[in-house]
């Protein structure tokens, strides 16, 4: 693993989401609902580690198979859920600029985690000051441990959370994904 290292927002980050987005989508076009760009480089003005986070969206899990097959063609290794249910992750072992692919169906938990997240950041300003300096001190304390920095993130993305329609269900097991055990 790598050392965590969360920048400051670069706004280059949306081009480079274009691009993967356009690498992508020819090959899920005819099974997919849409490709969403996700996580910190998709709020404007949040620091975040300087990797693209992708949600491949399909219909429902049935469609999952084919798009797994789809997207190893394009040279990406399917990993599972890694413990995360309705979201398929992968790893990139191609030279794009450096991101994290997942392949959710459209009514996951994991994936409106995703949407919710982002969509409360952008549309609340005032907590992309109080998030990017949480992200800014997990990273400095615990640079080589990220389940500890994903973890010390957990409340806060709960209190977000907790402004979306997400049942108390779902928000348990958003939790017990983030929480270290």
């Amino acid at each position: 693993m790598q050392a965590i290292v969360v920048t400051e927002y670069d706004p280059g980050w949306p081009l480079i989401f274009e691009q993967l987005r356009a690498y992508l989508w020819p090959a899920v076009a005819d099974i997919a609902v849409a490709i969403e760009h996700v996580g910190s480089t998709s709020v404007v003005g949040l620091a975040a580690k300087p990797i693209i986070d992708l949600d491949i969206i399909v219909p429902s899990a049935a469609d999952i198979p084919t798009a797994i097959a789809r997207l190893s063609a394009l040279g990406y290794q399917h990993l599972g859920d890694r413990g995360i249910a309705g979201r398929e992750a992968f790893r990139q072992q191609n030279d794009l600029p450096p991101h994290h692919l997942y392949l959710c169906p459209a009514d996951s938990v994991a994936l409106h985690n995703h949407l919710a997240v982002r969509d409360y950041l952008r549309s609340h300003p005032e907590a992309i000051q109080a998030y990017s300096e949480l992200k800014k001190h997990l990273a400095a304390t615990f640079p080589d441990n990220i389940d500890r920095y994903v973890d010390g993130k957990t409340d806060l993305i709960l209190s977000m959370l907790q402004h979306a329609e997400l049942s108390a269900e779902q928000l348990a097991a958003i939790e017990r994904a983030n929480r270290l055990p």
